[in-house]
Protein backbone atom coordinates (compact mmCIF):
# COMPACT_ATOMS: atom_id res chain seq x y z
CA UNK A 1 0.00 0.00 0.00
CA UNK A 2 1.14 3.54 -0.69
CA UNK A 3 -0.30 6.89 0.34
CA UNK A 4 0.04 10.55 -0.49
CA UNK A 5 3.43 12.15 0.21
CA UNK A 6 1.45 15.15 1.48
CA UNK A 7 0.04 15.36 5.02
CA UNK A 8 -3.63 14.59 5.60
CA UNK A 9 -6.04 17.50 5.47
CA UNK A 10 -8.95 18.17 7.80
CA UNK A 11 -12.32 17.21 6.33
CA UNK A 12 -14.99 19.31 8.08
CA UNK A 13 -18.21 17.58 9.11
CA UNK A 14 -20.31 20.02 7.07
CA UNK A 15 -22.73 20.18 4.19
CA UNK A 16 -21.21 21.36 0.93
CA UNK A 17 -23.17 24.63 1.30
CA UNK A 18 -21.77 25.37 4.76
CA UNK A 19 -18.28 24.38 3.65
CA UNK A 20 -18.25 26.58 0.56
CA UNK A 21 -20.20 29.59 1.79
CA UNK A 22 -20.22 29.49 5.58
CA UNK A 23 -16.90 31.31 5.84
CA UNK A 24 -17.63 34.06 3.31
CA UNK A 25 -16.31 37.28 4.80
CA UNK A 26 -17.30 40.84 4.02
CA UNK A 27 -14.19 41.28 1.87
CA UNK A 28 -15.20 38.26 -0.26
CA UNK A 29 -18.84 39.18 -0.83
CA UNK A 30 -18.11 41.78 -3.47
CA UNK A 31 -15.65 39.62 -5.38
CA UNK A 32 -16.88 38.37 -8.75
CA UNK A 33 -18.01 34.74 -8.54
CA UNK A 34 -19.46 34.11 -12.00
CA UNK A 35 -18.96 35.77 -15.37
CA UNK A 36 -21.18 34.99 -18.35
CA UNK A 37 -18.44 34.56 -20.94
CA UNK A 38 -20.81 35.32 -23.81
CA UNK A 39 -22.40 38.53 -22.52
CA UNK A 40 -19.84 39.59 -19.92
CA UNK A 41 -22.51 39.89 -17.18
CA UNK A 42 -21.02 39.44 -13.70
CA UNK A 43 -22.42 37.94 -10.50
CA UNK A 44 -20.77 38.76 -7.18
CA UNK A 45 -20.48 36.32 -4.30
CA UNK A 46 -23.06 38.44 -2.45
CA UNK A 47 -25.54 38.12 -5.32
CA UNK A 48 -24.82 34.41 -5.76
CA UNK A 49 -25.42 33.73 -2.09
CA UNK A 50 -28.74 35.62 -2.23
CA UNK A 51 -29.79 33.62 -5.29
CA UNK A 52 -28.83 30.30 -3.68
CA UNK A 53 -30.87 31.06 -0.57
CA UNK A 54 -33.84 32.26 -2.64
CA UNK A 55 -33.85 29.05 -4.71
CA UNK A 56 -33.57 26.93 -1.56
CA UNK A 57 -36.53 28.69 0.02
CA UNK A 58 -38.67 28.51 -3.11
CA UNK A 59 -38.25 24.79 -3.74
CA UNK A 60 -38.53 23.90 -0.04
CA UNK A 61 -41.85 25.75 0.10
CA UNK A 62 -43.06 23.44 -2.66
CA UNK A 63 -41.97 20.28 -0.87
CA UNK A 64 -38.55 19.63 -2.41
CA UNK A 65 -36.20 18.74 0.42
CA UNK A 66 -33.98 16.03 1.93
CA UNK A 67 -36.02 13.14 0.51
CA UNK A 68 -36.41 14.56 -3.00
CA UNK A 69 -34.40 14.15 -6.19
CA UNK A 70 -34.10 16.91 -8.78
CA UNK A 71 -32.45 16.63 -12.20
CA UNK A 72 -30.42 19.36 -13.86
CA UNK A 73 -30.19 19.41 -17.66
CA UNK A 74 -28.29 22.62 -18.13
CA UNK A 75 -25.21 23.94 -19.95
CA UNK A 76 -22.50 26.00 -18.24
CA UNK A 77 -24.25 29.28 -17.45
CA UNK A 78 -24.01 31.35 -14.24
CA UNK A 79 -27.53 30.24 -13.23
CA UNK A 80 -26.25 26.67 -12.87
CA UNK A 81 -24.33 27.61 -9.71
CA UNK A 82 -27.32 29.33 -8.09
CA UNK A 83 -29.73 26.48 -8.81
CA UNK A 84 -27.32 23.66 -8.05
CA UNK A 85 -26.27 25.00 -4.67
CA UNK A 86 -29.79 26.23 -3.92
CA UNK A 87 -31.14 22.71 -4.34
CA UNK A 88 -28.35 21.32 -2.14
CA UNK A 89 -29.10 24.06 0.43
CA UNK A 90 -32.67 22.73 0.56
CA UNK A 91 -31.35 19.21 1.19
CA UNK A 92 -32.36 17.78 -2.19
CA UNK A 93 -30.31 15.24 -4.11
CA UNK A 94 -29.31 16.37 -7.61
CA UNK A 95 -28.80 14.10 -10.57
CA UNK A 96 -26.83 15.97 -13.23
CA UNK A 97 -27.63 15.09 -16.84
CA UNK A 98 -25.49 15.34 -19.96
CA UNK A 99 -26.81 18.23 -22.07
CA UNK A 100 -26.29 16.14 -25.22
CA UNK A 101 -28.64 13.36 -24.14
CA UNK A 102 -31.60 12.38 -26.28
CA UNK A 103 -35.08 12.39 -24.76
CA UNK A 104 -34.86 8.60 -24.37
CA UNK A 105 -31.54 8.77 -22.54
CA UNK A 106 -32.81 11.58 -20.32
CA UNK A 107 -35.99 9.67 -19.49
CA UNK A 108 -33.97 6.60 -18.53
CA UNK A 109 -31.87 8.62 -16.07
CA UNK A 110 -34.87 10.48 -14.62
CA UNK A 111 -36.67 7.20 -14.00
CA UNK A 112 -33.67 5.39 -12.55
CA UNK A 113 -32.78 8.30 -10.25
CA UNK A 114 -36.38 8.78 -9.11
CA UNK A 115 -36.32 12.47 -10.05
CA UNK A 116 -39.53 14.43 -9.44
CA UNK A 117 -38.22 17.83 -10.62
CA UNK A 118 -36.30 18.83 -13.74
CA UNK A 119 -34.40 22.09 -14.24
CA UNK A 120 -33.36 23.02 -17.78
CA UNK A 121 -33.08 25.88 -20.30
CA UNK A 122 -35.33 26.77 -23.23
CA UNK A 123 -32.85 25.48 -25.83
CA UNK A 124 -33.15 22.00 -24.32
CA UNK A 125 -36.86 22.16 -23.52
CA UNK A 126 -38.25 19.94 -26.34
CA UNK A 127 -36.31 16.86 -25.18
CA UNK A 128 -36.78 17.77 -21.52
CA UNK A 129 -40.55 18.11 -21.93
CA UNK A 130 -40.81 14.75 -23.72
CA UNK A 131 -38.76 13.00 -21.02
CA UNK A 132 -40.70 14.73 -18.23
CA UNK A 133 -44.04 13.63 -19.68
CA UNK A 134 -42.83 10.05 -19.98
CA UNK A 135 -41.64 9.97 -16.35
CA UNK A 136 -44.57 11.80 -14.78
CA UNK A 137 -42.90 15.12 -13.98
CA UNK A 138 -45.65 17.78 -14.24
CA UNK A 139 -45.19 21.10 -16.06
CA UNK A 140 -45.04 23.02 -12.78
CA UNK A 141 -42.00 20.98 -11.76
CA UNK A 142 -40.22 21.38 -15.08
CA UNK A 143 -38.38 24.64 -14.43
CA UNK A 144 -37.06 26.49 -17.48
CA UNK A 145 -34.39 28.79 -16.09
CA UNK A 146 -34.57 31.41 -18.85
CA UNK A 147 -38.35 31.20 -19.12
CA UNK A 148 -40.93 29.36 -21.25
CA UNK A 149 -44.71 29.59 -21.31
CA UNK A 150 -46.40 27.09 -19.03
CA UNK A 151 -43.34 26.49 -16.83
CA UNK A 152 -41.82 28.26 -13.82
CA UNK A 153 -38.58 30.16 -14.40
CA UNK A 154 -35.53 31.04 -12.34
CA UNK A 155 -36.97 34.53 -11.91
CA UNK A 156 -40.08 32.98 -10.35
CA UNK A 157 -37.93 31.13 -7.84
CA UNK A 158 -35.80 34.17 -7.02
CA UNK A 159 -38.82 36.39 -6.40
CA UNK A 160 -40.94 33.87 -4.46
CA UNK A 161 -39.81 35.37 -1.16
CA UNK A 162 -39.91 32.04 0.69
CA UNK A 163 -37.70 31.73 3.79
CA UNK A 164 -34.56 29.62 3.76
CA UNK A 165 -35.40 26.17 5.16
CA UNK A 166 -33.85 24.93 8.40
CA UNK A 167 -32.84 21.34 7.76
CA UNK A 168 -30.45 18.84 9.30
CA UNK A 169 -28.86 15.72 7.88
CA UNK A 170 -25.70 13.65 8.25
CA UNK A 171 -23.17 14.94 5.66
CA UNK A 172 -21.44 11.54 5.65
CA UNK A 173 -24.51 9.62 4.51
CA UNK A 174 -26.83 12.12 2.84
CA UNK A 175 -26.54 11.87 -0.95
CA UNK A 176 -25.76 15.28 -2.45
CA UNK A 177 -25.29 14.40 -6.10
CA UNK A 178 -26.16 11.45 -8.26
CA UNK A 179 -24.09 11.66 -11.46
CA UNK A 180 -24.21 8.68 -13.78
CA UNK A 181 -21.18 6.59 -14.63
CA UNK A 182 -20.62 3.36 -16.50
CA UNK A 183 -18.13 2.33 -13.83
CA UNK A 184 -15.73 -0.26 -15.18
CA UNK A 185 -18.27 -1.68 -17.61
CA UNK A 186 -21.98 -1.92 -18.40
CA UNK A 187 -24.77 0.65 -18.61
CA UNK A 188 -24.65 3.95 -16.68
CA UNK A 189 -25.39 3.71 -12.98
CA UNK A 190 -26.21 6.39 -10.42
CA UNK A 191 -23.12 7.16 -8.32
CA UNK A 192 -24.12 8.16 -4.79
CA UNK A 193 -21.80 10.94 -3.62
CA UNK A 194 -22.41 12.36 -0.16
CA UNK A 195 -21.87 15.92 1.04
CA UNK A 196 -18.78 14.62 2.83
CA UNK A 197 -17.46 13.11 -0.42
CA UNK A 198 -17.70 16.50 -2.14
CA UNK A 199 -16.24 18.43 0.79
CA UNK A 200 -13.38 15.95 1.14
CA UNK A 201 -12.39 16.08 -2.52
CA UNK A 202 -12.23 19.87 -2.61
CA UNK A 203 -10.07 19.77 0.52
CA UNK A 204 -7.84 17.07 -0.94
CA UNK A 205 -7.25 18.86 -4.26
CA UNK A 206 -7.15 22.56 -3.42
CA UNK A 207 -3.76 22.51 -1.71
CA UNK A 208 -2.17 20.94 -4.79
CA UNK A 209 -3.85 23.13 -7.41
CA UNK A 210 -3.27 26.47 -5.66
CA UNK A 211 -6.19 28.30 -7.23
CA UNK A 212 -6.11 31.90 -5.91
CA UNK A 213 -8.86 34.51 -5.45
CA UNK A 214 -7.25 36.53 -8.23
CA UNK A 215 -7.57 33.68 -10.72
CA UNK A 216 -10.14 33.58 -13.48
CA UNK A 217 -11.04 30.03 -14.46
CA UNK A 218 -12.59 29.35 -17.84
CA UNK A 219 -15.47 26.95 -17.22
CA UNK A 220 -15.38 24.89 -20.40
CA UNK A 221 -15.68 21.46 -18.78
CA UNK A 222 -19.39 20.83 -18.23
CA UNK A 223 -20.67 21.27 -14.69
CA UNK A 224 -22.84 18.16 -15.15
CA UNK A 225 -19.59 16.14 -15.32
CA UNK A 226 -18.06 15.49 -11.91
CA UNK A 227 -14.71 16.87 -13.11
CA UNK A 228 -16.31 20.22 -13.93
CA UNK A 229 -18.48 20.10 -10.82
CA UNK A 230 -15.71 19.53 -8.27
CA UNK A 231 -12.52 20.81 -9.86
CA UNK A 232 -14.05 23.84 -11.55
CA UNK A 233 -17.23 24.94 -9.80
CA UNK A 234 -16.66 23.94 -6.19
CA UNK A 235 -12.91 24.58 -5.96
CA UNK A 236 -13.29 28.00 -7.62
CA UNK A 237 -16.06 28.96 -5.21
CA UNK A 238 -14.12 27.71 -2.18
CA UNK A 239 -11.08 29.75 -3.19
CA UNK A 240 -13.22 32.86 -3.99
CA UNK A 241 -11.94 32.86 -7.58
CA UNK A 242 -14.01 33.88 -10.64
CA UNK A 243 -15.57 31.43 -13.09
CA UNK A 244 -16.07 32.45 -16.72
CA UNK A 245 -18.77 30.25 -18.23
CA UNK A 246 -18.91 29.03 -21.83
CA UNK A 247 -22.18 27.19 -22.64
CA UNK A 248 -20.90 25.18 -25.60
CA UNK A 249 -17.53 24.58 -27.19
CA UNK A 250 -16.57 26.74 -30.13
CA UNK A 251 -12.80 27.00 -30.46
CA UNK A 252 -12.69 30.61 -31.65
CA UNK A 253 -15.09 31.68 -28.90
CA UNK A 254 -13.07 29.70 -26.37
CA UNK A 255 -9.91 31.57 -27.38
CA UNK A 256 -11.72 34.92 -27.38
CA UNK A 257 -12.96 34.38 -23.85
CA UNK A 258 -9.48 33.54 -22.59
CA UNK A 259 -8.18 36.74 -24.18
CA UNK A 260 -11.01 39.12 -23.32
CA UNK A 261 -11.60 37.92 -19.77
CA UNK A 262 -7.89 37.39 -19.03
CA UNK A 263 -8.40 33.82 -17.89
CA UNK A 264 -5.42 32.52 -15.94
CA UNK A 265 -6.24 28.88 -15.15
CA UNK A 266 -7.58 26.47 -17.79
CA UNK A 267 -9.20 23.12 -17.01
CA UNK A 268 -9.49 21.03 -20.16
CA UNK A 269 -9.63 17.53 -21.64
CA UNK A 270 -7.02 16.17 -24.11
CA UNK A 271 -8.89 17.06 -27.34
CA UNK A 272 -8.77 20.74 -26.35
CA UNK A 273 -5.09 20.32 -25.51
CA UNK A 274 -4.55 19.03 -29.06
CA UNK A 275 -6.24 22.12 -30.51
CA UNK A 276 -4.33 24.52 -28.25
CA UNK A 277 -1.03 22.88 -29.14
CA UNK A 278 -1.56 22.58 -32.90
CA UNK A 279 -4.31 24.84 -34.28
CA UNK A 280 -3.08 27.89 -36.23
CA UNK A 281 -5.98 29.99 -34.87
CA UNK A 282 -4.24 30.15 -31.48
CA UNK A 283 -1.70 32.59 -32.91
CA UNK A 284 -4.47 35.14 -33.52
CA UNK A 285 -5.24 35.58 -29.81
CA UNK A 286 -3.39 36.91 -26.79
CA UNK A 287 -3.34 34.03 -24.29
CA UNK A 288 -0.56 35.50 -22.16
CA UNK A 289 -2.79 35.59 -19.08
CA UNK A 290 -2.72 31.78 -18.80
CA UNK A 291 -0.26 30.54 -16.18
CA UNK A 292 -1.56 26.96 -15.68
CA UNK A 293 -3.49 24.34 -17.64
CA UNK A 294 -4.83 21.14 -16.08
CA UNK A 295 -5.87 18.24 -18.29
CA UNK A 296 -8.10 15.46 -17.03
CA UNK A 297 -10.97 13.09 -17.95
CA UNK A 298 -8.76 11.07 -20.34
CA UNK A 299 -5.01 10.37 -20.72
CA UNK A 300 -2.81 13.22 -21.97
CA UNK A 301 0.21 12.26 -24.06
CA UNK A 302 3.46 13.56 -22.55
CA UNK A 303 4.78 14.93 -25.85
CA UNK A 304 1.51 16.77 -26.46
CA UNK A 305 1.63 18.21 -22.93
CA UNK A 306 5.16 19.49 -23.48
CA UNK A 307 4.17 21.07 -26.81
CA UNK A 308 1.21 22.78 -25.14
CA UNK A 309 3.39 24.12 -22.32
CA UNK A 310 5.85 25.55 -24.81
CA UNK A 311 3.23 27.16 -27.03
CA UNK A 312 1.29 28.85 -24.20
CA UNK A 313 4.34 29.37 -21.99
CA UNK A 314 2.40 27.92 -19.07
CA UNK A 315 2.56 25.09 -16.56
CA UNK A 316 0.75 21.96 -17.79
CA UNK A 317 -0.61 19.55 -15.18
CA UNK A 318 -2.47 16.28 -15.44
CA UNK A 319 -4.88 14.66 -13.02
CA UNK A 320 -6.66 11.35 -12.68
CA UNK A 321 -9.90 10.22 -11.15
CA UNK A 322 -13.34 8.88 -11.84
CA UNK A 323 -16.90 9.76 -10.91
CA UNK A 324 -16.81 7.16 -8.13
CA UNK A 325 -13.92 9.11 -6.53
CA UNK A 326 -15.72 12.49 -6.53
CA UNK A 327 -13.54 12.50 -8.82
CA UNK A 328 -9.89 13.32 -8.01
CA UNK A 329 -7.45 10.73 -6.66
CA UNK A 330 -4.18 11.89 -8.29
CA UNK A 331 -2.75 15.24 -9.35
CA UNK A 332 0.47 16.81 -10.50
CA UNK A 333 0.84 19.68 -8.02
CA UNK A 334 1.17 23.12 -9.54
CA UNK A 335 4.53 23.70 -7.81
CA UNK A 336 5.94 20.22 -8.46
CA UNK A 337 9.31 19.60 -10.08
CA UNK A 338 10.62 16.43 -11.73
CA UNK A 339 7.11 15.11 -12.36
CA UNK A 340 6.55 14.17 -16.02
CA UNK A 341 3.34 15.54 -17.54
CA UNK A 342 2.68 12.06 -18.94
CA UNK A 343 2.07 10.91 -15.35
CA UNK A 344 -0.94 11.75 -13.18
CA UNK A 345 1.27 12.94 -10.33
CA UNK A 346 0.83 12.03 -6.69
CA UNK A 347 -1.96 10.48 -4.68
CA UNK A 348 -3.98 13.29 -3.08
CA UNK A 349 -3.99 13.60 0.75
CA UNK A 350 -6.11 11.26 2.90
CA UNK A 351 -5.96 8.44 0.36
CA UNK A 352 -4.37 4.99 0.33
CA UNK A 353 -3.67 3.10 -2.88
CA UNK A 354 -2.64 -0.39 -3.86
CA UNK A 355 -1.42 -1.98 -7.07
CA UNK A 356 -2.47 -5.60 -7.50
CA UNK A 357 -1.61 -8.15 -10.14
CA UNK A 358 -4.66 -8.40 -12.45
CA UNK A 359 -4.23 -12.16 -12.80
CA UNK A 360 -3.49 -13.19 -9.19
CA UNK A 361 -4.84 -10.21 -7.16
CA UNK A 362 -1.54 -10.30 -5.23
CA UNK A 363 -0.13 -6.95 -4.15
CA UNK A 364 2.70 -5.57 -6.27
CA UNK A 365 5.76 -4.47 -4.36
CA UNK A 366 6.39 -0.73 -4.14
CA UNK A 367 10.10 -0.29 -4.92
CA UNK A 368 12.64 1.56 -2.78
CA UNK A 369 13.92 3.12 -5.99
CA UNK A 370 12.84 3.17 -9.62
CA UNK A 371 9.36 2.23 -10.84
CA UNK A 372 7.06 -0.62 -9.87
CA UNK A 373 5.64 -3.31 -12.10
CA UNK A 374 2.21 -2.37 -13.52
CA UNK A 375 -0.84 -3.34 -11.52
CA UNK A 376 -4.56 -2.71 -11.13
CA UNK A 377 -4.99 0.56 -9.21
CA UNK A 378 -7.16 0.43 -6.07
CA UNK A 379 -8.02 3.59 -4.09
CA UNK A 380 -9.44 4.23 -0.61
CA UNK A 381 -10.33 7.52 1.04
CA UNK A 382 -13.09 9.91 2.19
CA UNK A 383 -13.90 10.82 -1.42
CA UNK A 384 -14.90 7.26 -2.39
CA UNK A 385 -18.60 6.96 -3.29
CA UNK A 386 -21.23 5.47 -1.01
CA UNK A 387 -22.13 3.04 -3.79
CA UNK A 388 -24.27 2.70 -6.91
CA UNK A 389 -27.95 3.57 -6.55
CA UNK A 390 -30.04 0.39 -6.22
CA UNK A 391 -27.15 -1.69 -7.60
CA UNK A 392 -25.79 -3.71 -4.64
CA UNK A 393 -24.07 -6.33 -6.81
CA UNK A 394 -22.30 -3.74 -8.96
CA UNK A 395 -21.31 -1.88 -5.79
CA UNK A 396 -19.75 -5.00 -4.28
CA UNK A 397 -17.90 -5.69 -7.54
CA UNK A 398 -16.34 -2.21 -7.50
CA UNK A 399 -15.96 -1.43 -3.80
CA UNK A 400 -14.36 -4.18 -1.73
CA UNK A 401 -14.79 -5.04 1.95
CA UNK A 402 -11.68 -3.04 2.91
CA UNK A 403 -13.07 0.12 1.32
CA UNK A 404 -10.84 0.06 -1.77
CA UNK A 405 -12.41 1.15 -5.02
CA UNK A 406 -11.29 -0.98 -7.98
CA UNK A 407 -10.65 1.60 -10.69
CA UNK A 408 -10.24 -0.75 -13.65
CA UNK A 409 -7.06 1.08 -14.67
CA UNK A 410 -3.52 -0.29 -14.67
CA UNK A 411 -0.80 1.93 -13.22
CA UNK A 412 2.80 2.05 -12.07
CA UNK A 413 4.22 4.00 -9.13
CA UNK A 414 7.70 5.42 -8.70
CA UNK A 415 9.53 5.16 -5.40
CA UNK A 416 8.75 8.83 -4.76
CA UNK A 417 5.00 8.23 -5.27
CA UNK A 418 4.51 9.48 -8.85
CA UNK A 419 1.76 7.42 -10.50
CA UNK A 420 1.39 6.77 -14.25
CA UNK A 421 -1.66 5.16 -15.87
CA UNK A 422 -0.40 2.65 -18.43
CA UNK A 423 -3.42 0.57 -19.48
CA UNK A 424 -7.07 -0.09 -18.87
CA UNK A 425 -8.65 -3.25 -17.55
CA UNK A 426 -12.13 -1.87 -17.82
CA UNK A 427 -14.00 -1.92 -21.09
CA UNK A 428 -15.06 1.70 -20.80
CA UNK A 429 -14.24 4.00 -23.73
CA UNK A 430 -13.28 7.61 -22.97
CA UNK A 431 -14.15 9.82 -25.96
CA UNK A 432 -13.18 13.47 -25.35
CA UNK A 433 -13.54 12.83 -21.64
CA UNK A 434 -17.04 11.34 -21.92
CA UNK A 435 -17.71 7.78 -20.81
CA UNK A 436 -19.06 5.30 -23.33
CA UNK A 437 -20.04 1.79 -22.31
CA UNK A 438 -19.41 -0.67 -25.17
CA UNK A 439 -22.25 -2.86 -23.90
CA UNK A 440 -24.73 -0.03 -24.43
CA UNK A 441 -23.72 0.43 -28.08
CA UNK A 442 -23.57 -3.32 -28.67
CA UNK A 443 -27.12 -3.74 -27.38
CA UNK A 444 -28.29 -1.00 -29.73
CA UNK A 445 -26.46 -2.45 -32.75
CA UNK A 446 -28.08 -5.82 -32.19
CA UNK A 447 -31.53 -4.27 -32.68
CA UNK A 448 -30.66 -3.55 -36.34
CA UNK A 449 -32.26 -6.18 -38.63
CA UNK A 450 -29.10 -6.40 -40.72
CA UNK A 451 -26.72 -7.10 -37.83
CA UNK A 452 -26.24 -10.64 -36.52
CA UNK A 453 -23.60 -9.79 -33.90
CA UNK A 454 -21.47 -6.85 -32.87
CA UNK A 455 -18.68 -5.73 -30.55
CA UNK A 456 -17.40 -2.25 -29.74
CA UNK A 457 -13.95 -1.22 -28.57
CA UNK A 458 -11.94 1.97 -28.23
CA UNK A 459 -9.25 2.65 -30.82
CA UNK A 460 -6.85 5.55 -31.23
CA UNK A 461 -7.33 8.30 -33.80
CA UNK A 462 -4.56 10.33 -35.46
CA UNK A 463 -4.08 12.44 -32.31
CA UNK A 464 -3.91 9.44 -30.00
CA UNK A 465 -7.42 10.00 -28.61
CA UNK A 466 -9.83 7.11 -28.09
CA UNK A 467 -12.82 6.72 -30.44
CA UNK A 468 -15.52 3.98 -30.56
CA UNK A 469 -15.11 1.35 -33.26
CA UNK A 470 -17.75 -1.27 -34.06
CA UNK A 471 -16.98 -4.77 -35.33
CA UNK A 472 -20.10 -5.98 -37.11
CA UNK A 473 -21.23 -9.41 -38.31
CA UNK A 474 -23.78 -9.04 -41.13
CA UNK A 475 -27.07 -10.90 -40.94
CA UNK A 476 -27.49 -13.37 -43.82
CA UNK A 477 -29.91 -12.15 -46.47
CA UNK A 478 -30.80 -8.85 -48.05
CA UNK A 479 -30.85 -6.78 -44.82
CA UNK A 480 -27.28 -7.75 -44.03
CA UNK A 481 -25.90 -7.69 -47.56
CA UNK A 482 -26.98 -4.09 -48.10
CA UNK A 483 -25.37 -2.89 -44.87
CA UNK A 484 -22.32 -0.65 -45.19
CA UNK A 485 -20.19 1.42 -42.78
CA UNK A 486 -22.22 4.61 -43.25
CA UNK A 487 -25.49 2.81 -42.55
CA UNK A 488 -24.15 1.40 -39.28
CA UNK A 489 -22.84 4.78 -38.14
CA UNK A 490 -26.06 6.56 -39.11
CA UNK A 491 -28.17 3.99 -37.24
CA UNK A 492 -26.25 4.53 -34.01
CA UNK A 493 -26.09 8.31 -34.42
CA UNK A 494 -29.87 8.54 -34.65
CA UNK A 495 -30.34 6.89 -31.25
CA UNK A 496 -27.64 8.25 -28.95
CA UNK A 497 -25.99 11.47 -27.79
CA UNK A 498 -23.38 12.75 -30.28
CA UNK A 499 -20.39 11.74 -28.16
CA UNK A 500 -21.52 8.09 -28.19
CA UNK A 501 -21.53 7.81 -31.99
CA UNK A 502 -19.55 5.00 -33.59
CA UNK A 503 -16.67 6.58 -35.51
CA UNK A 504 -15.29 3.48 -37.26
CA UNK A 505 -16.80 0.23 -38.52
CA UNK A 506 -15.21 -3.04 -39.57
CA UNK A 507 -17.15 -6.04 -40.87
CA UNK A 508 -15.98 -9.46 -39.63
CA UNK A 509 -17.16 -13.05 -39.92
CA UNK A 510 -17.55 -13.68 -36.17
CA UNK A 511 -17.05 -11.82 -32.89
CA UNK A 512 -14.37 -13.65 -30.85
CA UNK A 513 -15.79 -14.86 -27.52
CA UNK A 514 -14.77 -16.95 -24.56
CA UNK A 515 -16.54 -20.27 -23.78
CA UNK A 516 -18.77 -18.34 -21.36
CA UNK A 517 -19.77 -15.91 -24.12
CA UNK A 518 -17.68 -12.93 -23.03
CA UNK A 519 -16.40 -10.80 -25.91
CA UNK A 520 -12.62 -11.07 -26.24
CA UNK A 521 -11.93 -7.39 -26.81
CA UNK A 522 -8.17 -7.75 -26.62
CA UNK A 523 -8.28 -10.01 -29.69
CA UNK A 524 -10.21 -7.32 -31.53
CA UNK A 525 -7.70 -4.68 -30.48
CA UNK A 526 -4.79 -6.76 -31.73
Amino acid sequence: MFSSPFPDVDVPDQSIYDYLFGGLGEADLDRIAMVDGTSGAETSYRQLLEQINAVAGAVAAQGLGPHGVAAMLCPNVPAFAAVFHGLLRAGATITTVNSLYTADELADQLEDAGATWLFTVSALLPGAREAAERTGIPAERLVVLDGAEGHPSLRDLLTAGAPVPHITFDPATHVAVLPYSSGTTGRPKGVMLSHRNLVANVQQARGLLHVAPEDRLLALLPFFHIYGLTVLLNIALRERASLVTIPRFDFAEFLRMIQDHRCSYLFIAPPVAVALAKHPLVADYDLGSVHTTLSGAAPLDGELGARLAERLNCRVLQGYGMTELSPVSHLIPRDATDVPVSSVGFTVPNMDCRLVDPATAEDIEIPAEGTSAPGHLLCRGPNVMLGYLNRPEETRATLDADGFLHTGDVATVRADGVVTIVDRLKELIKYKGYQIAPAELEALLLTHPGIADAAVIGTSDADGQEVPKAFVVRQPGEAGESLDEAAVMDFVAAAVAPFKKVRRVEFIDAVPKSPSGKILRRMLKS
